[in-house]
């Protein structure tokens, strides 16, 4: 299936679907039942006997009173007493066992659910992270998987526990008097009308009410992170945040309102008129005891009949209630397949071969490479490390449909250091996105050791490559547990080897934790050189083969951008490197520098030789690079 909604940027609710399209909703619910069959299956042979039996006592009501009592009858009155104690026992024990089968079946679709949208996200492409806001995608995770947890652990057993009751209660009454039956539920067809509308309008007020519900959660994650705060109080904008916050809280708060509010008429006017129909059961009795019908019914009949009548007004209501209350859950249901639905687009091709790090050369080639972002799909130039409020630029400086890359063609062989220079938004970021299949190219190819990447499997390429970006991102956990995702089997003497070539390890051994010290939200605990030397000792650990590298370091201070290129030149040892080039001394370096303009490669070859040539790379070299110049290095 293809992206749904003409793309990742929109996702609206589907809220009022054709009969053929909820019918495959319940389907697909059925479908995560399905390994639970014989659970299933026990837990409603459960939910049968329990019915059967409740409407036993009833019936022993009816007979202690006509036959029992008027007879005098010691034998019968203790029989019938002793089998209303026990049934109820029974019947309470039985409930129990059911209730725990049925809540442990119900949590483990939850949870089959939960992992199938989780491991569903992560096999999406980049272009989808990039255009929905991550408070959305939590929304969905949180508040949608939350929503039909009711509907999932109880409305199944409770809807089969209150039609067996009915049906059984139903085929009892008749048994006493099918006159009376009539009268009690008579007024039903029209009932089941107005469900129908009810749990429409139910549905559609679900819909907006989880939007509304993700929108509030996108702004609150936006809002209330670091750098939504950092930026919310440095441009002054807390007055802002806080009357659009409200806003959306106000919204949500009416659509609740009426969520809850509807139907509550309806329901009112059921028990109403449940509550007053054994009046008219008595009247109708009556009206044929006054008359001597020989039909009509004893006073015993009339106790269990009123009795059984009682038992069938509360799970009608409640079958009633449960068809508005699937209406809701359905359109939740439907944002959560939604997302199922949508096509990973970059997956593994049936003869995709898995790579052996040990053995992986390193070699990169693009060949005759074209490439553009679809339509809808212009993220940041920091989108894979970051997410951050605002951040819209398009890294390949095209417009969305214009290709970003046109023809690029380079060879990086192992163990070498290939430079990517060129003005901002010139296509250098896009290059290194395709080396990882984050995006896969429009025409052409990228190799590693002469293997089109879309015939290696994408888990073997995250193990062969590794990426150091200026952006640096850690998670709120410990250094140990930041460094231990790279590797999550290292030693600590690994850590400690890897960190001490970073640069890093003293400034850790400092800390009053040292490596257990939780580092904050995306590091903030840390300063900016200090969470880039972490960022390096990761991919040491790591070890890959290919490194991509993004060094800039303009923003920090002498000494750590000293400690961070001196861990970089550690990191770049004997990997084929391809590094977006920020600072003189890389240039210098490299076996090859290719220079980006407009999504082509202008120029290319040796420091030396492009200074020669005066062309693009001579004035960018004059302007970014001259105030860089170490010592001793010719000035052009």
């Amino acid at each position: 299936m293809g992206f749904a909604h003409g793309g990742f940027g929109g996702h609206e609710p589907v809220t009022r679907l054709p009969p053929e399209r909820r019918n495959q909703t319940v389907r697909r619910i059925a479908a995560f039942f399905a390994p639970y069959k014989t659970q299933v299956g026990v837990v409603t042979g459960a939910i049968l006997l329990t019915s059967l039996l409740g409407i036993v006592n009833p019936l022993l009501l009816g007979r202690l009173i006509d036959d029992a009592l008027p007879h005098r009858d010691f034998f019968k009155l203790n029989l019938y007493v002793g089998l209303m104690i026990v049934i109820p026992i029974a019947s309470g024990l039985i409930g129990v066992g059911q209730a725990y089968l049925n809540n442990k079946v119900g949590q483990n679709v939850m949870q089959d659910l939960r992992n199938a949208l989780y491991a569903h996200l992560q096999r999406l492409p980049l272009r989808f992270f990039t255009e929905t806001r991550t408070g959305e995608i939590q929304s969905r995770l949180a508040n949608d998987v939350g929503g039909i947890q009711s509907v999932v652990t109880d409305t199944a057993a409770n809807l089969t526990s209150n039609l067996a009751t009915a049906i059984s209660t139903l085929i009892a009454m008749v048994l006493i008097d099918w006159r009376l039956t009539a009268l009690s539920v008579g007024v039903l067809p029209f009932f089941l009308y107005l469900t129908f509308r009810v749990g429409r309008v139910r549905r559609t007020v679900s819909s907006e009410t989880q939007k509304s519900m993700a929108d509030l959660s996108a702004a609150t994650e936006e809002t209330l992170s670091v750098s939504g705060m950092l930026l919310s109080k440095t441009f002054g904008q807390q007055a802002a945040s806080i009357a659009r916050y409200k806003g959306l809280n106000r919204k949500l708060a009416v659509l609740q309102i009426r969520q809850a509010m509807v139907g509550r008429w309806f329901f009112m006017i059921i028990g109403t008129i449940f509550s007053i129909t054994p009046a008219f059961v008595y009247y109708l009795a009556g009206i044929l005891t006054i008359n001597h019908d020989p039909s009509a019914p004893t006073i015993g009949q009339i106790v269990a009949f009123t009795t059984l009548q009682s038992r069938l007004f509360f799970p009608l209501g409640a079958l009633l209630n449960v068809q508005v209350e699937i209406q809701g859950s359905l359109a939740l249901f439907d944002r959560i397949f939604e997302y199922l639905d949508l096509d990973p687009e970059i997956i593994d091709a049936p003869d995709a071969l898995a790579l052996d790090p040990r053995t992986v050369a390193g070699g990169v080639r693009f060949r005759d490479v074209w490439f553009r972002y679809p339509a809808q799909a212009v993220p940041s130039a920091r989108a894979f490390e970051t997410k951050t409020a605002g951040t819209t630029d398009p890294p390949g400086g095209a417009p969305p449909g214009g290709f970003a890359l046109e023809g690029i063609e380079f060879e990086a062989k192992p163990g070498e250091l290939v430079a990517l220079v060129g003005p901002s938004g010139s296509g250098k970021t896009t290059t290194t996105y395709l080396i990882p299949r984050l995006y896969d190219v429009d025409s052409g190819s990228v190799e590693i050791d002469g293997r089109d990447i879309r015939r290696i499997t994408l888990a073997s390429l995250g193990e062969t490559i590794g990426f150091v970006t200026q952006e640096t991102y850690l998670f709120h956990a410990s250094i140990r547990d930041n460094l231990r995702y790279a590797r999550p089997e290292a030693t600590d003497p690994e850590l400690i080897a890897a960190a001490g070539a970073a640069a890093i390890h003293d400034r850790i051994a400092e800390l009053p934790d040292g490596y257990d010290t939780m580092v904050g939200e995306r590091g903030y605990k840390l300063s900016g050189g200090e969470k880039q030397r972490i960022a390096i000792a990761r991919v040491l650990l790591k070890d890959p083969r290919i490194l991509i590298l993004d060094e800039a370091t303009s923003a920090l201070d002498t000494v750590s951008e000293r400690l961070i290129q001196s861990a970089l030149e550690r990191l770049m040892e004997g990997r084929t490197t391809i590094a977006i080039a920020h600072r003189l001394s890389t240039i210098l370096r490299a076996d090859r520098i290719l220079v980006y303009e407009r999504g082509r490669i202008v120029e290319r070859g040796s420091h030396a030789q492009l200074v020669a040539q005066d062309g693009l790379y001579a004035r960018l070299y004059r302007e970014q690079f001259l105030g860089d110049i170490p010592e001793g290095v010719p000035v052009a």
